[in-house]
């Protein structure tokens, strides 16, 4: 799963990685939660453009957003027959702006289970490009929210040392399948895999950032050790 990811990049990066054309000028933030307004890339009319959106979706045939569960993630294996994620999967994909999220590994059980947090980063530097859904919601009142989810895939050798799940990570030559209207949804949802291991590093962070008022760089600079990267030799597929 994905439950908090930052951005901490200029953003000229992120325009000129994936060429969009609008110019927003963002502060970095380190510890996005769900519920949150987020920035997202997508496709409209064969250009790409950034938006906001909340981040935990709310399908278009949602009436009362009260008491329904945050969405903020999408299992790739199920977002085909999940009526809240079906329809995105079709016609409204994007990708998350991040350069890394966070992911916790817990250890013993009972009142003495801990829970490390680990920042997970691009070995490269590059933007993460996170692959996600995002839905227009309208209330009766006539309100427009646009709202978003990660879509997560299994876990590769890396991620697989401290969670059974990870958001799915886009290869650059990926983006603009998955973005493009004309992909159907099966043949977009195969470029959602487990990214090769050497992408990413794992670092232990500071336990500051399971509070959501922390947010600085310095929450995802280590503090301790990675755990050892498990070798599975699962690829992202020889699209790429």
């Amino acid at each position: 799963m994905c439950g908090r990811f930052f951005i901490g990049q200029p953003p000229e990066v992120y325009r000129a990685f994936y060429g969009y054309a609008d110019r927003p000028n963002f502060p970095g933030r380190f510890n996005i939660a769900p519920t949150q307004p987020v920035p997202i890339v997508l496709a409209e009319r064969g250009q790409r453009h950034l938006r906001l959106v909340r981040w935990g979706l709310w399908p278009s045939w949602l009436k009362d957003p009260n008491g329904f569960p945050v969405l903020f993630n999408a299992r790739i294996e199920s977002a085909a027959e999940k009526p809240a994620f079906r329809g995105a999967l079709r016609h409204r994909r994007c990708v998350f702006l991040a350069d890394g999220f966070y992911e916790w590994r817990r250890a013993g059980t009972g009142k003495a289970a801990v829970k490390q947090p680990f920042a997970v980063h691009r070995c490269d530097g590059a933007p993460m490009a996170l692959a996600g859904l995002w839905e227009p919601w309208m209330g009766a009142d006539g309100s427009e929210v646009d709202t978003g989810a990660i879509v997560t895939c299994s876990a590769n050798g890396t991620l697989s040392a401290i969670h059974e799940r990870m958001p799915a990570i886009l290869a650059p030559e990926a983006v603009a399948a998955w973005l493009d209207p004309t992909v159907d949804g099966p043949e977009a949802a195969r470029l959602c895999r487990p990214c090769p291991d050497a992408w990413l590093r794992l670092v232990a962070v500071s336990e500051r950032v399971n509070a959501t008022r922390h947010d600085d760089p310095g929450l995802a600079e280590p503090v301790g050790q990675a755990p050892p990267r498990i070798e599975t030799g699962r690829l992202q597929g020889e699209l790429f």
